[in-house]
C-alpha cells in the first residue's frame, strides 16, 4: 500500500495534483477499504480522480453514470429472459416437465431453480464491481449520484456497507477483492445521510492560484509561461462574478490548449472575447462577460 506522500507524488506523476487534505482522504479511503464521496462545482476534478486511480492502480474503471428513474435492473442486474426461455424450451424437449405445464411438481419446481443462477444473470455496473471472478479489484465510480431518485441511494446502502449484493431469487453476492468505490455529487440535492455515513467525505473547492498554475503546466506544456499566468488568473476573477455556471479546471484547461493552439502572444481582450465559449456554457454569462467585464478583469493586477 503507497504511503500518503507516494500516492500524491503518482498522482501529480499522472496529471491530478492534490493538496493536503484530499491526498488524506484518498489515502484514508485506500487503506480503510471504505468508498469515497467527492462533492464539489462542476468541473474541479472529482470524476478525474476515479480514472487516475484505475491508472494508477492499473485495474478496471468501472463508471455508473446517475440520472433521473435509474433503477435496479440498468444499474446492478436482471434476468436474461431470453435465455431462460430457451432453457424452458430445451429441458422440455429433452423429456423434462416444464413448469408452466406442471407448476407444482418436483420436476417443475427443479427446472425452475436452474434458471435463477448466475449463468442467466446480466451483470450491471455494480454488480460487474463485486464480480468474484475479477482477478483484482477495479475503481468503481457512481458518478453524479445527486441526479439519481432518493430510492436508489437505499439499494446501495448494502454495497456501500459490505461490498455485496442480495438477489431474491439467488442470494447474496459478495466481493472478492473489495472495488475502489469513488462517489462523485455536484450537489443539485441533499444525499441522504445514511448513504454519507457509509463513506468518507471530502468537499473538493476550486483550486488556489498555485495549484491551477501547477495543472495547466502539466496538461499544456506548450503554453508560454506569461500566457499560462495570465489565462489562470483570468479565470480565478471570473469566479467571482455572479454567473449561471463557473468554469471549473476542466474548462480552463480548454482554454489554456485554446490559446496554445491560435499562437496567440498576449491575452488581450479581443482573444478573451473570441474564446468565451470555452470558458462558459450559458449564453447569458457569455453576453454578461463579454466587452467591458472582461477588459477590467484582465487589467487587474496579477
Amino acid at each position: 500500500m503507497l504511503s500518503r506522500e507516494a500516492l500524491t507524488q503518482q498522482l501529480a506523476a499522472r496529471g491530478y495534483i492534490v493538496d493536503d487534505a484530499l491526498a488524506m482522504s484518498v489515502f484514508l479511503a485506500l487503506r480503510m477499504q471504505r468508498p469515497l464521496f467527492l462533492e464539489g462545482a462542476p468541473g474541479v476534478g472529482k470524476t478525474l480522480l476515479a480514472r487516475v486511480l484505475a491508472e494508477l492502480f492499473d485495474t478496471r474503471l468501472i463508471r455508473l453514470q446517475c440520472y433521473e428513474g435509474l433503477d435496479i435492473s440498468q444499474a446492478a442486474y436482471e434476468w436474461n429472459y431470453p435465455r431462460q426461455l430457451l432453457a424452458l424450451q430445451a429441458h422440455a424437449r429433452a423429456g423434462g416437465a416444464a413448469p408452466s405445464e406442471r407448476p407444482g411438481t418436483a420436476a417443475g419446481l427443479e427446472a425452475t431453480d436452474e434458471l435463477y443462477r448466475e449463468a442467466f444473470l446480466l451483470k450491471r455496473p455494480l454488480l460487474q464491481a463485486i464480480d468474484a471472478a475479477a482477478e483484482r479489484a477495479p475503481v468503481l465510480l457512481i458518478d453524479e449520484i445527486d441526479r439519481a431518485d432518493e430510492e436508489f441511494e437505499s439499494f446501495l446502502l448494502e454495497l456501500l456497507g459490505d461490498f455485496q449484493i442480495t438477489i431474491p431469487e439467488l442470494g447474496t453476492l459478495t466481493a472478492k477483492h473489495r472495488p475502489i468505490v469513488v462517489l462523485t455529487s455536484n450537489r443539485t440535492r441533499d444525499v441522504h445521510d445514511a448513504l454519507k455515513r457509509r463513506c468518507l467525505y471530502h468537499w473538493i473547492d476550486y483550486p488556489t492560484l498555485a495549484t491551477e498554475l501547477e495543472i495547466v503546466r502539466r496538461k499544456v506544456p506548450g503554453l508560454a509561461e506569461h500566457l499560462r499566468r495570465r489565462v489562470v488568473a483570468f479565470v480565478q476573477r471570473l469566479r467571482r462574478e455572479e454567473l449561471t455556471k463557473l468554469p471549473g479546471v476542466a474548462e480552463t484547461v480548454d482554454w489554456a490548449e485554446a490559446i496554445s493552439h491560435i499562437g496567440a502572444a498576449v491575452l488581450d481582450p479581443p482573444t478573451v472575447d473570441a474564446t468565451l465559449g470555452l470558458l462558459l456554457k450559458y449564453h447569458d454569462d457569455i453576453e454578461r462577460v463579454r466587452g467591458p467585464v472582461v477588459a477590467q478583469l484582465l487589467a487587474e493586477p496579477a
